[in-house]
């Protein structure tokens, strides 16, 4: 039987502090007193989508029937909000198809592909807690309808997406060290012995400082990457621990 998947994973960056209002910006400082605790306040606006916007989307169509894999060519739609509302820039780097284009081009074009593929399994790694609700939050704020509802389900019981943090911490992940403790994709993949996504010298944790030093190309190329290793995590826990 065939079995179809898409991989995806979003990278986001802070809102230009300006965009607020004067009452908005006193809300997300309040009771912060010094620059240290303002500084570190702003580096955490890039993870809620009321504070931050996408910068890139990335994708991998993957079929598998009788164990043969089918890897369709990896695409990244990366942000520049300096373009138009319909302009774009198409460019193969490493393998790799990447569109520029601006915010609203590139999330329209992602509920799009899912309209196409509506029984396509999704597979994310901490998908269900910050991609698909940022997504589709980040959407609402654009004007834009999605085209499946990402949040469908509970907590515990959601069709057609495999979330592998889920998976990795039995639907009870915790901060604190214990059987169940969640670690991120670079620990995770390395403890399984998969190249991890921050081996070339971007993660997460820089890609701001990319997006305003212009290098969409390497955030495009991180971004696939995150995606990449994260469907090598998932071939190996779907052969060890997934008992459907």
């Amino acid at each position: 039987m065939k079995e179809e998947y898409l991989v995806f994973d979003i990278e986001t960056t802070p809102l230009d502090w300006e965009t607020f209002s004067d009452s908005q910006k006193e809300y997300l400082l309040r009771n912060l007193t010094t620059e240290e605790e303002i500084e570190k306040r702003k580096t955490e606006f890039g993870l809620s989508p009321f504070t931050a916007q996408i910068i890139c989307i990335g994708l991998i169509f993957i079929e598998m029937e009788n164990d043969q894999e089918i890897t369709f060519k990896p695409v990244a739609y990366v942000v520049d909000n300096s373009f138009e509302d319909n302009s774009e820039k198409v460019e193969i780097v490493d393998g790799i198809e990447i569109h520029t284009t601006n915010e609203s081009r590139a999330i329209e074009t992602f509920w799009r592909i899912l309209g196409k593929y509506p029984d396509i399994h999704l597979i994310t790694f901490n998908g269900r807690n910050f991609d698909c609700p940022f997504i589709t939050l980040r959407s609402a704020l654009l004007g834009l309808k999605p085209s499946r509802n990402l949040m469908e389900g509970t907590k515990f019981n959601y069709k057609l997406h495999t979330d592998l943090l889920d998976e990795l911490t039995f639907y009870q992940p915790t901060n604190f060290f214990s059987a169940t403790k969640r670690f991120n994709l670079d620990f995770y993949t390395r403890a399984f012995g998969i190249e991890s996504p921050k081996s070339y010298g971007i993660d997460g944790s820089n890609v701001t400082e990319y997006f305003k030093e212009g290098k969409l190309i390497d955030i495009a190329l991180y971004c696939i990457r995150d995606v990449n290793s994260t469907w090598q995590l998932f071939k190996k826990l779907k052969n060890l621990l997934f008992f459907q």
